[in-house]
């Protein structure tokens, strides 16, 4: 227990002398032979032993009566725990002192010496928002506006991306020949955000035999292949830093064969030995000819020094908690990790964080009623309040600048924590610290004479997960602010630990909400899938015939027509990660003939997949067979790709 973080007993009520002249006389031990005078108290009166043992202590603070050693009985055993459950008698009730008060007070008598009155702070406190307000709309507009005007010497606007934004898509979503992909040459000025070395992959992606994954998708250097992920990209040719994002001009030079792997400024790429549609490299000196830096970290100042200001300022948990709320849920769903970032415009984005701060407002206001007002109400320690808890609310708020980066856990699912490196390591840490925490806090919760109560409202959290467990076709997936939603109850404690834990949750929740909206607590497999495998049947492929020629060569593949009752509708192959065929199923032939030629030129290999589609696009495609350049084929692997 931390020393001024003290446990102040309630008054208690005296009891009787004969009650406490039995008790005092009472031991654990069934054997012990009572005295005569109390056990002719006991005759007369007629108490029984169970009776003395649950007579309430008269000693402030003694904790009730446990179980004796004799009553070895399940009731017995029960009984026992739930007398150490229900805690002292009386309660204790904790409260953190200050270490120094003048420290504490200094700002809070500077405020009253200025807004002696309770109209003048009403002022003052407005006054402080439109201030607040100003500076941070004035930032923000800079920082947004800056996309909006030409480069230097080239003439042409400057596109904002997200740390995802790449010029082409996966398997076959760019159509056949990569047409729904163009332009396939021309130059397109960009501005990337800070950390984008942090974005990896969270599903297998095909290039070429290789699958790559949990790392950024980059193919080359410093000619680089369409389908890489451009900030990335540009922060392994030292275009643009990681720390600050930055500006550059991209040069796409259409088709290009041979990408090189390396790794560069802490990027790794991958190679690629055979053709590709689209290509583009970086142009020289660009990074300088636009202003690119990314301006978030001057706004999360401003924010964090005003939310510092308003908890040294007031002493009113209302005003304080809704400030600081309101202030932190702007500024991350603005600034530190808005929704869908460089893909929509800063009117929608506005638009997207007011529509989900009004119902977090509501949930808010039944946070601040169960959880946190108890833990601020009367707190004197107004630095306690600024630093135990605005710092680890921050954190949780920059959740993807803060654990998104130390912790190996992309999500909460069976498949990904048996796939990603380091994820089930993580996963078994942060199982202990909870355990810890929970440890100390059941404690604390004893001591006030409140953990029967809380641990009715966890069983019933548990039968809910239980019951969302069973539904049939729908996955439980824990996200970050359900969690905090979880645990927040239970930090319902004025000590300095307990404010530790709210602000870390609080700020986890505020970044859920605001980042991804009021996500559902169940999901279907297509939604957690995302752009990964359908696990859907795949085409069954023959051996190919080869013919080369003085010229020319061919290869033809007989696939398998599935039962027209499958669902499945035609045939698409890609061809160096490029859809090259598509064909519908007539279903009167029990096989499709596809048949490949190159030039003899040529001295590449090439890679083939088949997959199936549907009604509503491409499903899995097969791993990739090999076409080498001597003619020979190479067979592919089983499973998708």
């Amino acid at each position: 227990m931390n020393p001024q973080s003290q446990a102040v007993p309630n008054d208690s009520k005296s009891m009787i002398g004969t009650a406490t002249a039995i008790e005092d006389a009472t031991t654990l031990d069934d054997d012990y032979d009572l005295p005569q005078p109390v056990a002719s108290l006991q005759e007369e009166f007629n108490i029984d032993r169970l009776s003395l043992d649950t007579l309430p202590s008269t000693h402030p603070g003694r904790s009730r009566s446990c179980c004796t050693p004799g009553n070895r009985g399940i009731k017995s055993i029960g009984r026992c725990i739930a007398r150490w459950c229900r805690g002292p008698d009386p309660p204790r009730r904790y409260h953190i002192r200050p270490w120094y008060p003048p420290a504490h007070e200094a700002l809070l008598n500077l405020r009253d010496r200025y807004a002696p009155k309770k109209n003048a702070k009403i002022l003052l406190l407005l006054v402080f928002y439109c201030v607040w307000f100003g500076i941070f709309s004035g930032m923000y507009a800079a920082w947004k506006t800056t996309p909006n005007r030409k480069t230097p010497n080239y003439g042409i606007p400057v596109r904002t991306l997200s740390c995802e934004s790449t010029l082409w898509r996966a398997k076959n979503e760019c159509g056949m020949n990569g047409d729904l992909c163009r332009p396939f040459t021309g130059d397109m000025a960009f501005r990337c955000p800070s950390n984008c070395k942090d974005l990896v992959l969270l599903n297998p992606h095909a290039v070429g035999v290789e699958e790559v994954n949990y790392q950024p998708l980059v193919v080359g250097g410093p000619i680089y292949r369409g389908d890489s992920h451009l900030c990335a990209a540009a922060l392994h040719a030292g275009v643009i830093s990681n720390a600050d994002g930055g500006c550059g001009v991209i040069k796409r030079i259409g088709e290009h064969t041979g990408f090189s792997a390396s790794t560069n400024h802490g990027i790794p790429s991958v190679a690629f030995n055979s053709s590709f549609p689209l290509a583009f490299e970086f142009q020289a000196g660009s990074q300088s000819r636009c202003n690119g830096r990314d301006q978030q970290w001057s706004i999360l100042a401003v924010s964090v020094l005003f939310t510092v200001l308003i908890s040294l300022l007031t002493t009113s948990p209302a005003v304080w908690f809704f400030t600081v709320f309101v202030g932190v849920f702007i500024q991350t769903g603005l600034v530190s990790d808005p929704p869908e970032p460089g893909e929509i415009s800063v009117a929608e984005t506005v638009s997207k964080m007011i529509g989900r701060l009004l119902p977090a407002m509501f949930v808010g206001i039944i946070i601040f009623i169960t959880c946190i007002r108890r833990t601020v109400e009367n707190l004197e320690a107004t630095i306690d309040k600024a630093i135990l808890f605005l710092g680890p609310c921050w954190l949780g708020a920059l959740n993807n600048h803060t654990f998104d980066k130390w912790i190996p856990i992309s999500r909460l699912t069976g498949h990904d924590l048996s796939q990603q490196p380091g994820a089930l390591t993580s996963l078994a840490i942060i199982i202990c610290v909870l355990v810890a925490v929970a440890v100390g806090q059941v404690w604390c919760l004893r001591q006030e004479g409140r953990l029967i109560h809380y641990l009715k409202v966890y069983a019933t959290f548990a039968l809910i997960i239980i019951i969302c467990v069973v539904i049939p076709k729908l996955t439980l997936r824990i996200h970050h602010y359900i969690l905090a939603l979880l645990l927040l109850p239970g930090t319902s404690i004025q000590t300095r630990p307990a404010l530790i834990y709210q602000g870390l949750l609080l700020g986890l929740f505020i970044n859920g909400i605001a980042r991804w909206d009021f996500a559902s607590i169940l999901e279907t497999t297509e939604h957690l899938r995302g752009d990964g495998a359908f696990n859907s049947a795949l085409p069954s492929v023959s051996d190919p015939t080869v013919e080369i020629g003085a010229m020319v060569s061919t290869i033809a593949f007989n696939i398998t027509v599935p039962d027209v009752m499958s669902g499945l509708e035609g045939l698409s192959v890609l061809i160096n990660d490029v859809e090259r065929f598509r064909t519908g199923f007539n279903f009167k032939d029990d096989v499709v003939t596809y048949e490949h030629w190159r030039d003899n030129s040529i001295t590449i290999p090439e890679y083939l997949r088949f997959g199936f589609f549907e009604k509503d696009g491409a499903l899995d495609y097969t791993q990739a067979s090999t076409w080498n350049v001597d003619g020979t084929w190479t067979r592919m692997a089983d499973g998708p790709s």
